[in-house]
């Protein structure tokens, strides 16, 4: 944009907004403008048209920190003056010429100059004039993309297991597709290019921040899944040959080891979470099962292991433990 557009175009009163109004501000005013003048909703209107490029133009520059403070102190010190030709006294009609106006500035008789007699601004933009090269006077600033825009989703686990795609509906109906890829975390965000607010560069982008909603059975660490497997008393001591569930619908054989706790870990190579970069593992917790009703044999054979075993005592270090 060039440095005459900023002094002639009053950004503020564009979006009907206060010099001080802050960044919320700023933007609930221009999507109200936007969504008003949007050449979706006034299709064959011109000056709708016109409005909402002066919009996005003024957002695009109200909207950046940066362009904001550069725009203010050159409105702030060029006022309604336009570029002149004027002569030694000053332009016609008695509108001051925008080099006098400058040359205030720098100290009165004729202030600091560049090559040719020109004002020199680099002093007041850290060297890069108005279009960023040396006494860049007049030139135009490189045209800037749209900002980015925002919205949020939830997911099963299962599509964020597998990869899936959702429908965003626009406020003017516009339906945007969101591919969400497999192995994707709770919480990350996917960026869909050219769906954000419109700019001199093209729009910026849409990240839209993803919930996954929990599995019941399934439990996601990283790009590893845990579940927990039961396991009777008679498995856990002599050792069995089990069948778990995957993440694909599958079951697969599993040894449990002989002589295995409560608590144990024992994992699956590569039956985990699967993405563009790592295959996760699956993790077994196994959960010994203690019976709740015996019949009278299985309450024997009960009797008979303990009295096989008599003398072992797992807590016989407890105390020793304990101390303080």
């Amino acid at each position: 944009m060039a440095s005459q557009d900023w002094i002639e175009k009053d950004f503020y009163a564009i979006l009907g907004v206060a010099k001080d109004a802050s960044e919320a501000d700023i933007k609930k005013a221009y999507r109200k403008l936007a969504r008003k003048y949007h050449p979706d909703t006034n299709q064959g209107d011109a000056a709708a048209e016109q409005k909402f490029k002066d919009i996005s133009e003024a957002h695009s520059v109200l909207a950046d920190k940066e362009q904001r403070e550069q725009y203010d102190a050159i409105r702030a010190m060029g006022g309604g003056a336009r570029f002149s030709a004027g002569g030694p006294g000053g332009a016609p009609g008695g509108q001051a010429g925008f080099e006098d106006i400058f040359s205030n500035l720098f100290g009165g008789g004729g202030g600091a100059r560049g090559r040719g007699g020109q004002p020199d601004f680099s002093d007041l933009f850290g060297g890069g004039g108005f279009g960023g090269g040396a006494g860049g006077f007049g030139q135009s600033a490189p045209p800037r993309k749209g900002q980015d825009r925002t919205a949020n989703t939830s997911i099963s686990f299962a599509g964020s297991i597998k990869g899936t795609t959702i429908a965003l509906r626009e406020q003017n109906g516009e339906v945007i597709d969101v591919r969400i890829p497999a192995g994707i975390k709770d919480g990350q965000s996917v960026r869909v290019r050219g769906k954000g607010h419109p700019g001199a560069a093209g729009n910026g982008d849409l990240l839209v921040k993803v919930k996954v909603n929990e599995h019941p059975f399934f439990k996601r660490e990283e790009n590893n899944i845990r579940i927990h497997v039961p396991v009777t008393f008679d498995e856990a001591v002599l050792g069995a040959k089990i069948h778990v569930p995957t993440l694909d619908g599958e079951t697969v054989a599993m040894k449990v080891p002989a002589g295995s706790n409560s608590g144990r870990t024992l994992r699956l190579k590569g039956r985990g979470v699967k993405t563009s970069k790592a295959t996760g593992d699956l993790l077994i917790i196994l959960d010994v099962v203690i019976p709740q009703n015996l019949s009278d044999a299985a309450k024997k054979a009960v009797e008979d292991f303990a009295a096989a075993t008599e003398g072992e005592d797992p807590r016989v270090d407890l105390a020793a433990k304990a101390k303080l």
